[in-house]
């Protein structure tokens, strides 16, 4: 389709009212310039097809810019720049904190969110969590945490899960821990195989790290978690241990938002590893970037390290 034919046609949806209310009055005549300028469309022509008068579009093309345009402008170019920086797959909640941070100020995020409409600008959608049969538990817990994901301090409220991935024609285990306090990932394992060594070599990784810590520790219902072996490692360093009700995955949200972000952002998009060393370091990198640079805003627009550096501070 010519870009004159392309014209004509939004210009009937703009006559019909379909697209009056999301499309602005400066995109009509951001259209007009374009098209005479390129190809020479006579303005008069232009205008009558827009609906719009003449003097309005020689009023707006003579007209300064306000300093509110002119940041718009610059807004929009840096959205881009991170849009494609992250491959696309962060929405405009992410990206304000981001431009927070660039411009050191708040941006509303309704102008962040109609910026990135603008500019044609959306998220890649989240893939839906695959269901897994269930396992008849040696030992199960009360669960205490009762959705409170709510933390005071470092190290007081742990959840912890497993989750898969596949390489090539094999698959692979991530066990991590989570900390509720700042979100960030206090230690995790890459496992060719799903055991209980798997989940008893995280714990491990995570007392090494934090060392005296005596954390509620919430999981679902996994038969690692529900081994009479987890229990007593659990009882014999000191954690009190919760679990999810069974099949409420929501009981578990923060450890399962953080997988879904990892797959999304990651393992989703890039895609096709086929060793195992090539996952794992795609794992590692991007709990690095996650622990280190991704910024959240129930952390005030700090990424997890930076926000636990502030209660180490205050402690």
């Amino acid at each position: 389709m010519k870009s004159g034919e392309c014209f004509l046609k939004k210009a009937e949806g703009f006559r019909k009212g379909e697209s009056l209310n999301r499309v602005r009055q400066e995109n009509k005549y951001i259209v007009i310039k374009e098209l005479n300028e390129e190809d020479n469309f006579p303005i008069i022509l232009l205008c009558e097809v827009a609906g719009v008068t003449r003097s309005a579009y020689y009023k707006w093309l003579d007209k300064k810019k306000t300093d509110l345009e002119v940041e718009n402008e610059q807004i929009m170019e840096d959205l881009i720049l991170l849009y494609n920086g992250f491959k696309g797959v962060y929405g405009y909640r992410v990206l304000k904190l981001y431009l927070d941070r660039i411009y050191q100020k708040k941006i509303n995020h309704k102008r962040v969110h109609r910026l990135m409409k603008v500019a044609g600008l959306k998220s890649i959608t989240r893939r839906k969590k695959k269901r897994y049969g269930k396992s008849k538990p040696e030992h199960i817990a009360e669960n205490i945490l009762k959705r409170n994901f709510k933390a005071d301090k470092v190290n007081e409220k742990w959840v912890t899960d497993i989750t898969e991935f596949k390489y090539g024609n094999k698959k692979a285990y991530l066990s991590a821990i989570l900390d509720l306090y700042d979100n960030s990932i206090v230690s995790y394992v890459v496992s060719h195989s799903n055991n209980n060594q798997l989940v008893f070599q995280t714990l491990d990784k995570a007392l090494i790290k934090s060392p005296g810590a005596t954390p509620l520790l919430h999981s679902d219902r996994g038969f690692q978690y529900t081994s009479n072996g987890f229990k007593q490692k659990i009882k014999a360093a000191n954690i009190t241990q919760s679990m999810s009700r069974a099949g409420n995955c929501l009981d578990n949200a923060p450890i399962e938002s953080f997988f879904g972000k990892l797959k999304v952002e990651k393992y989703y998009l890039e895609g096709n590893y086929q060793t195992f060393k090539e996952l794992k370091d795609a794992i590692d990198e991007y709990i690095h970037f996650y622990n280190h640079t991704r910024l959240q805003k129930k952390l005030s627009g700090l990424s997890p390290i930076e926000y636990r550096y502030q209660y180490q501070l205050t402690a």
